[in-house]
């Protein structure tokens, strides 16, 4: 009898940034880490190519500010990232731009149906982008938001790392109330204590 095959190790999210904010990288450094994620970021439009033939990422995050919205790094990421999951898609982008000149960024990026965050954003749009995006390639099972909020070190960690970079737009200005995430997060824990479904607050819709 043959040896049986070993079991495939899932692999490990990775995403890569360009950036070259030293602020925002650090920033943006320490809150992905915090999910377990492989992070690493890169200054520039050179290093970040060569990072990119490597076909180890599962998500992107760039500054539109370096990328351009008609350079061909931009047009290059554009088709690597839009190629449905069916079709193989296997790298997602996610495009920061800074809002006193988002003007200029958003109606191309718009029109491409291409994801972004005004910068600053709130810590759970972010995040909830992010997961979305790597939910769409396989790359994770499920939204942050249905699996995330149990650990409350993790949550502890967010919400300090948040208020100490000022990327991150301030706890008082986000769209919902404490009670509705107190509410959404005790609802999270008895779900996960019980394994049954649960009503949940809709967070991916603060408006809807």
């Amino acid at each position: 009898m043959g040896t049986p095959a070993s079991p495939v190790e899932p692999r490990q999210v990775g995403i890569l940034i360009l950036d070259d904010d030293a602020q925002s990288q650090g920033a943006l450094k320490q809150i992905l880490d915090s999910e377990g994620w492989r992070v690493r970021v890169v200054p520039d439009t050179k290093m970040f190519l060569a990072e990119l033939r490597t076909g180890e990422w599962s998500l992107v995050i760039a500054n539109v500010t370096i990328t351009g919205t008609d350079s061909p790094l931009f047009v290059t990421l554009r088709e690597l990232t839009n190629v449905s999951a069916e079709e193989g898609g296997r790298l997602r982008a996610l495009y920061l731009v800074p809002e006193v000149s988002g003007d200029q960024y958003l109606e191309p990026l718009e029109r491409a149906k291409l994801p972004y965050v005004l910068r600053p954003f709130h810590l759970h749009d972010f995040l909830e982008k992010v997961s979305d995006l790597l939910v769409e390639i396989k790359a994770i099972d499920a939204p942050i938001r249905q699996v995330r909020y149990e650990f409350g070190e993790l949550r502890k960690k967010k919400k300090k790392a948040a208020k100490s970079n000022s990327m991150f737009a301030s706890r008082e200005s986000f769209s919902y109330t404490e009670e509705e995430i107190s509410e959404y997060e005790r609802e999270e824990g008895e779900a996960l204590k019980n394994k049954r479904p649960k009503s949940r607050l809709n967070l991916g819709d603060p408006h809807g």
